[in-house]
């Protein structure tokens, strides 16, 4: 262990008034194509609270990516998710599930995500929040998932999470969703988003800082995962 490369917690550093002059910036994906998606309703009811807190939103639509490696990353529609990966400070993700899963068009997105430019992960420090629909009885089988997928992007998954069960009752014909419990945990999980990317942005570059990236570059990480060069 290299000790001049592990000072200690700089707290001035670390508690430092947040000095963003823009509105946070929340990117939201859904898992549906369908018509009448119970996800992308969720995810509009959901952005409409984000922009009442404060938050610049924007909603990826799933329509047209091509299935992951299907395509080369200059597809349009990779293109598009990628830059808005990078715009965004924080993230909703919202699937349906199916077969007891998220959705294949969910993971497709999150597949499309790079896993690391060199040795960073151009998700990790970004706050997260998930949220599922079902057409049965509440299930967290997509949740679950989505809340591994974070952690092993390294965001900051929140604890708080929605889940809708029969969600073709909670969605009026103008695809409002009707008052109820279930939509107040909704406005609950919002919040909660909102204060951890407002705590969070600006400093989180130095939470994920760590030790073994500052000891190894990100040249020689790339060679060392280099299978050619073994």
């Amino acid at each position: 262990m290299n000790s001049d490369l592990l000072p200690g917690v700089d707290e001035e550093r670390l508690l430092a008034p947040a000095t963003a002059d823009h509105a946070p910036r929340v990117l939201m994906l859904y898992g549906s194509l369908r018509e009448r998606s119970y996800s992308r309703l969720l995810t509009q009811e959901a952005a409409r609270l984000l922009t009442m807190l404060g938050a610049e939103v924007k909603i990826f639509d799933p329509s047209g990516l091509p299935l992951p490696d299907d395509e080369g990353p200059e597809h349009p529609k990779v293109q598009e998710l990628r830059d808005l990966c990078a715009w965004s400070e924080a993230q909703v993700w919202c699937s349906p599930e199916r077969h007891g899963a998220m959705t294949g068009i969910m993971k497709a997105q999150i597949d499309w995500i790079p896993l690391s430019l060199g040795a960073v992960r151009p998700t990790q420090g970004k706050v997260l929040a998930l949220m599922q629909v079902s057409g049965g009885s509440q299930s967290f089988n997509a949740l679950n998932q989505m809340r591994v997928l974070g952690r092993w992007m390294r965001m900051v998954t929140i604890p708080n999470q929605s889940s809708v069960p029969k969600a073709f009752l909670e969605f009026e014909e103008d695809g409002r969703m009707k008052p109820s419990a279930l939509y107040d945990r909704v406005v609950d999980v919002m919040e909660e988003l909102m204060k951890f990317t407002v705590l969070l942005r600006g400093r989180s570059d130095y939470l994920v800082d760590r030790y073994s990236e500052r000891k190894e570059t990100a040249a020689e990480l790339s060679k060392r995962v280099n299978q050619r060069s073994i």
